[in-house]
């Protein structure tokens, strides 16, 4: 994604939780995977993800503890995953992802908010020739790792490219992190792989990344930012994937 988008994740995120955004964002992802596969984070590993997510993010535990509490209330809302093709200007396509109980509401809001910043939903699966969704798991880098040694670990249990990268900070102190990357399949062996290394994990996702990504400049980037910022506000989208390189 590069160091630019970088920085422009970590200010938003620092939007999102100062607009107190981000925390039911990721309640929904913990409820979900704590109604489909129980409420043990040593049982399931989905929920064990998604709560790992919400720690990086600094989500309290009680607000965790409560989300999966919600998986198992009578009147619990049936939240479902939706995942919308969309194309904006400066030849920038995306994929959002959604996590809602009303169909009807978020495609809706997400068809107005994209009519109002130039964009458009395309029929379901257009873009899938565009990119390829991978797994993506990001950690620290230590002084005693050997990246290297790393990738010949992780090769058997689906590794296909890992990076070191600088990871922004508020505080202007970046940190050293690496990516592990696999495809969206071998979520579970890699993570399975990871967990045996003694290798914590800061953050694990499914991501859709750009087969052959667009450029843009300064203007554009900040037309196509304001549609992002736009689309992350509603409650119901959780994740934006485009192009961009």
């Amino acid at each position: 994604m590069g160091r630019a988008f970088e920085y422009r994740k970590a200010a938003k995120m620092k939007r999102w939780g100062t607009m107190s955004r981000v925390f039911p964002k990721l309640g929904k992802i913990i409820t979900m995977a704590a109604k489909e596969g129980g409420m043990d984070p040593d049982m399931n590993p989905k929920l064990r993800t998604a709560i790992l997510n919400a720690k990086a993010q600094n989500m309290p535990k009680d607000n965790i503890d409560a989300a999966i509490k919600r998986a198992a209330a009578k009147d619990a809302a049936d939240i479902k995953e939706l995942t919308y093709d969309v194309k904006a200007v400066h030849g920038v396509q995306m994929i959002v992802e959604c996590a809602t109980d009303n169909n009807t509401r978020t495609v809706a809001n997400v068809k107005a908010i994209l009519a109002r910043n130039g964009g458009e939903m395309l029929t379901s699966g257009s873009l899938n020739f565009m990119f390829t969704r991978k797994c993506v798991f990001l950690f620290n880098k230590t002084e005693d790792m050997d990246l290297e040694e790393i990738e010949l670990e992780l090769i058997d249990f689906g590794l296909e490219e890992i990076e070191e990268d600088i990871e922004p900070q508020e505080t202007g102190d970046d940190i050293n992190i690496v990516r592990v990357y696999g495809d969206f399949t071998a979520f579970g062996e890699l993570s399975k792989a990871l967990e045996d290394m003694n290798i914590e994990v800061k953050k694990a996702t499914l991501e859709y990344i750009a087969n052959t990504p667009v450029e843009l400049n300064d203007e554009q980037m900040e037309e196509i930012d304001t549609l992002i910022d736009k689309l992350e506000d509603d409650e119901d989208v959780q994740n934006v994937f485009t192009n961009i390189s």
